[in-house]
């Protein structure tokens, strides 16, 4: 099972990723609205979930006036972060089960489920090896959606480097 020293250190890790990456939506909210920074950070700001601000990202993408390019590249970089967000979504909404030795065995998610005559809550996952390497994995993929939206805010012709 896993050390929990290892798991929180990863989660600290996803977490650290995940937050700089999501705060850069507040550039590409900036181009897609054309407005400054600042005005963009009230949006971002106000939307108060992950789910709302790629949502405002996505619908201002598709609208008519944006370029089929620019449109095309923030709705394939929302998609990575929505997938992504199911890994971040888990480690941040879980608890945790230990075994004999007070490492962490698995997680349970804090959930419900509602059938037609019963509910249930918490799926329970194992914390193993490749788990490990799934939150290893997903730390990464979200250090090359950043890359990628980097690229994209640097591309923009209004994109000023002195507003960062």
């Amino acid at each position: 099972m896993a050390a929990i020293h290892e798991v929180l250190l990863l989660v600290g890790r996803l977490n650290y990723v995940w937050t700089n990456t999501e705060s850069l939506l507040i550039y590409v909210i900036a181009h897609l609205l054309s407005v400054d920074k600042e005005q963009a950070i009230v949006v971002f700001l106000t939307l108060n979930t992950t789910r709302a601000r790629i949502d405002l990202t996505e619908r201002l993408a598709k609208l008519p006036a944006i370029p089929v390019d620019t449109r095309d590249n923030v709705l394939s970089i929302m998609d990575r972060l929505k997938q992504q967000s199911k890994m971040r979504n888990k480690y941040n909404h879980c608890i945790y089960s230990f075994d004999e030795q007070g490492e962490i065995s698995s997680t349970q998610l804090m959930r419900l489920v509602e059938g037609d005559k019963d509910i249930r809550y918490g799926k329970v996952e194992q914390l193993d090896a490749r788990e490990l390497e799934r939150l290893e994995a997903a730390i990464q993929e979200i250090t090359e959606i950043s890359k990628s939206l980097w690229a994209f805010i640097r591309s923009r012709p209004n994109f000023d480097e002195r507003s960062i």
